[in-house]
């Protein structure tokens, strides 16, 4: 039977591939689409959201609109120079018109969701965890109907933001820590230490473009983006964090997972947004299962063969 998933996102070139990776995968059965600020504004993640899912074929999955800011500090950064003004490097006019949103709020959404499942849903979360972390603190009462949280998020060996920290912990580091220390859900991490050796390369990008319509959609989308990686990085490559991240939920056998208790800094300095091991025998915390290790070429070769139409 598919898994039952909610996938809270704020597209974003990379969640672009990850959403639609989500809804081509028949393990899943994908419950609702639920956005936040991010990458960009909500103003932009959200109508992305609706195309994404509309470019995807699947009208029936409902999206919601979700978190506008961080729980507490206002958002210090955002990632325009990687994922253009508009969160899909400057195409995401070329995508299809948006399917209709949901009138509930995001976190209502995913009650509901939780509510009529009979089963555990797996949340997984690729941006911010600002709607995450509000599902916690509103509705304790349906944590038992999360199967799990997987994350894409944080990094053990230095940052892509600020001084040390991944973007998406480091947009509303009060949240992570409030869904990553918690004890009533397992959680998963899918950090950049194993996202950034996931990158893709020239030939699976040219391969994207050739497998289709959506994957020509997708590898116009990703150009920018791709033109900001070797920019910043000197490689012609991509990084694919987010659709990584999902293949974790589609096949949980195929990346390699260490469990360990983690920490989010949470003060207004320099570590703001790191998120911090805790390797003593005797940690206090329940474990987050980290994933630090796949076999690469396999993920990459799974990504690209379920994006072709």
């Amino acid at each position: 039977m598919p898994t039952p998933l909610i996938l809270d996102t704020d597209p974003g070139v990379d969640d672009a591939v990850a959403l639609v990776l989500a809804l081509r995968s028949p393990e899943l059965d994908v419950r609702a689409v639920t956005a936040t600020f991010g990458n960009v504004g909500l103003e932009h993640t959200l109508p992305n959201a609706q195309r994404l899912v509309a470019l995807a074929g699947r009208p029936d999955v409902p999206v919601a609109r979700g978190a506008a800011r961080p729980l507490v500090h206002p958002q210090l950064e955002r990632a325009a120079r990687w994922h253009g003004a508009d969160g899909l490097g400057g195409r995401a006019g070329t995508l299809p018109d948006g399917v209709p949103l949901d009138p509930r709020p995001a976190v209502e959404l995913m009650a509901d969701v939780l509510r009529a499942a009979t089963e555990p849903v797996t949340i997984a979360a690729i941006g911010p965890l600002t709607n995450c972390a509000v599902l916690l603190a509103a509705h304790p009462e349906l944590a038992d109907r999360v199967g799990r949280f997987v994350i894409m998020g944080g990094s053990l060996r230095g940052g892509n933001t600020a001084a040390a920290a991944e973007f998406n912990v480091y947009a509303d580091p009060e949240a992570a820590h409030r869904v990553l220390t918690q004890p009533e859900v397992p959680v998963t991490l899918v950090p950049l230490d194993l996202t950034l050796r996931c990158a893709a390369g020239a030939d699976w990008v040219a391969g994207l473009a050739a497998g289709g319509p959506t994957g020509a959609v997708l590898a116009d989308v990703i150009a920018a983006y791709r033109a900001a990686f070797r920019e910043h990085y000197g490689r012609d490559v991509v990084a694919l964090h987010d659709a990584v991240a999902l293949m974790e939920a589609i096949r949980p056998d195929i990346l390699h997972t260490t469990p360990m208790p983690l920490l989010v800094a949470c003060d207004l300095g320099p570590a703001r947004g790191v998120v911090v091991p805790d390797g003593q025998p005797d940690a206090p915390g329940p474990p987050v299962a980290v994933a630090l290790d796949a076999d690469v070429e396999a993920v990459l070769a799974d990504i690209a063969a379920r994006l072709k139409d």
